[in-house]
């Protein structure tokens, strides 16, 4: 399973017994035929960490940023293995790449030849507000879950941040939509929270759901806010910063709150706790 490129660097640093496992051009050779990806990685995402010093083989999440600005994690493998390797510099972006070849439009079932399928309709009650701004949506679900609730109302007892908002504008549609509505928001870090457990019968958050996460997350991203999924039972980790836990008491928040941290610094969280 992948991981997040801190733990890896900590775990061959124990392994190695050395503070530095791989210095700095080590594998430069093997990442030589790559020049767009080493132009989207950049060592200030990455723990100061420098692609020449990771095997192109590590199950490590990366933080990668393409020339369009868009921030997404993978590992080595998978950049590797993106098509269009000199075709075009964003080929290695999943993005750009999916703005570039969109889905072809086809006929509706029994409809006469010619005749596509209209794309729905864009809502119209999104407020007109920058991208990456929160707001109260008149569109947002009501949360489902009584344990996201408590999650809700333990990280909020704990930090003195700003409640109450429920989505997200965010610059291409989603869905029929230009806002995405994450579980919990905390405003003034800019991090989103989502709580994914499998549900009942193990559906919840699998298949096409986890698209729907992932492109969820990749229009945060877009919109400069971080997300830290929760994820319960047997999902996996689908972003860097993700966390799996099997319950939600006090050490569960203390490790949120540290996850934070992680992503904002503790200068900057522990200033709001409590």
């Amino acid at each position: 399973m992948a991981e997040r490129v801190q733990d890896w660097w900590a775990r061959r640093q124990f392994s190695r017994g050395v503070d530095v496992p791989y210095a700095v051009g080590t594998y430069r050779e093997a990442w030589a035929s790559y020049p767009a990806l080493i132009r989207q990685y950049h060592p200030d995402l990455n723990d100061g960490i420098t692609l020449t010093q990771i095997p192109p083989a590590a199950d490590v999440l990366l933080l990668w940023q393409c020339e369009a600005g868009h921030t997404f994690a993978a590992t080595p493998a998978e950049q590797r293995a993106r098509p269009g390797r000199q075709r075009r510099r964003s080929a290695w972006c999943p993005e750009c790449s999916i703005l570039a070849a969109p889905p072809r439009v086809r006929p509706a079932g029994g409809a006469r030849p010619g005749r596509v399928k209209r794309p729905r309709a864009l809502c119209p009650r999104t407020p007109d507000l920058p991208v990456g701004e929160p707001f109260v949506s008149q569109c947002a679900p009501k949360p489902a879950s009584a344990v996201e609730a408590r999650l809700r109302a333990d990280l909020f007892a704990r930090l003195d941040l700003t409640p109450g908002f429920t989505a997200v504008r965010v610059a291409r549609p989603f869905f029929d939509h230009l806002e995405v509505w994450p579980d919990i928001l905390l405003p003034e870090l800019r991090i989103a929270i989502e709580y994914d457990s499998p549900g009942r019968f193990g559906l919840e958050h699998v298949g096409a759901r986890e698209d729907a996460d992932r492109r969820k997350d990749r229009a945060l991203r877009a919109a400069r806010w971080e997300v830290v999924r929760i994820r319960t039972g047997r999902l996996e980790p689908l972003g860097p910063h993700d966390l799996r836990l099997g319950s939600l008491g006090a050490r569960g928040v203390d490790r949120v709150i540290d996850r934070l941290r992680d992503i904002r610094g503790p200068l900057l969280v522990d200033a709001y706790l409590r």
